[in-house]
Parts: structure tokens; sequence; C-alpha cells
């Protein structure tokens, strides 16, 4: 097994090179290396490449989290297969107090499992194809929060907007003649600057979902899950960018799971 984190030599006698699994726990400046049952060792970022070259073919196992795909992908040409999986399934084998060190050798006994799930790998264009459905996400999240924001605000004032995007076209104007006459001219000037963050965001969505579009006429893949009823261009590229390789599902109603279509089994019994 192989953590990153500290140093703890469990057998100083024993070779590196009788070990086939290494479990892997990553961070931002501080690795640990464990592997499996041989070796402790806690690496910097700097030096984690230099190590694993040093070390013969194995089995390297790491949490799906931030940077993980990354690591994977330098893993991987120095001769090591890379194996990430879910952090909900490492979870389990934690056998005492949390730190990296415990969690690289949770990670290397959870890939040993014979019946362990794990994620594929992410290439860099197909992270970048993620990129661009959590960017639009973001936008359109903060779109929500500022038009809760003034008709929140508007409230204030005895103004009541209709609910959604489109009675926002109609404020601006609303600004110039009634109630712009009405309201304290400092509160004008707020709701004219949501009024123009609001613009923004409409038209980087706008160029986002044009972007998509062009993507989904391009994909052949894309184009045929964009004949199933009630599948756009975006959901069709969502699914190529996001979901994982269909051989993960066993049946049709694992993926509906995974989708959030069909719910989750969280029972006790048979």
């Amino acid at each position: 097994m192989c953590q990153s984190g500290g140093v703890e030599h469990q057998s100083r006698e024993a070779s590196v090179s009788q070990v086939t699994t290494i479990g892997l726990d990553i961070a931002k400046n501080v690795f640990h290396a464990r592997g499996q049952g041989v070796f402790s060792k806690r690496l910097s970022r700097a030096k984690l490449l230099g190590f694993f070259a040093a070390q013969p073919p194995c089995l390297v196992a790491l949490e799906a989290c931030g940077g993980a795909h990354h690591w994977a992908r330098e893993l991987m040409p120095l001769g090591h297969e890379v194996r990430l999986i879910p952090l909900a399934y490492v979870k389990p084998f934690v056998k005492r107090h949390k730190n990296d060190a415990v969690d690289a050798e949770a990670i290397c006994e959870a890939a040993q499992r014979p019946t362990m799930r794990f994620v594929a790998v992410k290439s860099e264009e197909q992270q970048a194809s993620a990129l661009l459905f959590r960017t639009r996400d973001l936008l359109v999240r903060q779109r929500a929060q500022l038009i809760n924001a003034l008709t929140g605000h508007l409230t204030e004032y005895g103004w009541v907007a209709p609910k959604g995007p489109s009675p926002m076209a109609m404020l601006g104007d609303l600004l110039e003649d009634e109630m712009g006459s009405l309201l304290p001219p400092a509160a004008v000037a707020m709701f004219r600057v949501m009024l123009d963050l609001l613009a923004d965001l409409d038209d980087r969505i706008a160029e986002l979902d044009r972007e998509i579009a062009r993507r989904a006429r391009e994909d052949e893949t894309a184009r045929r899950l964009m004949t199933i009823p009630g599948i756009g261009p975006i959901t069709a590229t969502a699914l190529i960018a996001l979901a994982p390789v269909a051989e993960t599902f066993a049946k049709g109603r694992d993926f509906a799971a995974w989708l959030g279509l069909a719910p989750l089994q969280r029972s006790t019994g048979g």
C-alpha cells in the first residue's frame, strides 16, 4: 500500500520492489504514499513523480477527488496501472482517526477488493468539455441569485415583480420612467448595477449555449442522443462529457439512478 502524507516505515527490511499496490492520498503540496504494508512515505509535490519513476510498475490507487485525473495521467506513462476510487467507497476502510497515512492505507486496501468499482481516467479534452457545462451551470446559478436579489429588493419598496428572467428585461425601462421617479436615487443606481450584471450573464450564457449547440451538431453520438424525445443539445453533450462509460452500469436502472431519475436504494432488508 502506498499513502501520501508522513513517513512511517512499517518494515525496514522489506524491499520496496515487493510492493504490488500503492495507495496514494493526494493534496495540494504534501502527499502520502503507502505500499501494501511495506512502507508509508510522506512526499512533497515536487518529488512525487520522481518517487514513482523509481518504483517498479505496480497498481497505484487514488481517491477520485480534485487533481486525481491529472496525477493519473502523469503516473500512467511511468508504467503504473492507475485506478481511481470514489470517495464514498474508500471511507468504510478507514480504520482509525483520519489523517493522510490512514487515508492512504484505506485507499490501498479498497483497491484490492475484487468487487470494487473504479472511475475511468479522463483525458484533458474530456475534462475541458465537462468544464464547459460546469461554467454554464455556475453562470445560470449566478443569474438566478441576481434575479432573486432584484425581486427581493424591489419588494422592500412595494414593487412585486413576476418570477423568472423574462420580466427583468422590462425593469430597465421602468427604472427610466415611473419606478425611477418613485425610488431613491441610490436604490435606482444599485438596481442598474444589478441589471447590467444580469445582461452580461445573459450574453455569456447565450454564447455558451451556441458553443454547446455547435458541438452537438458535430458529434455523431450527440446527434443520436438528440433523436430521443426530450433530449436536446445541452442534455446530449452533457451526457457525453459528464456521464461514466456505459459499461460502468449493469442495467438501465442503475444509469437512471446515477442521473437521479430513479431513487437510490437505501433499504436494509432483502
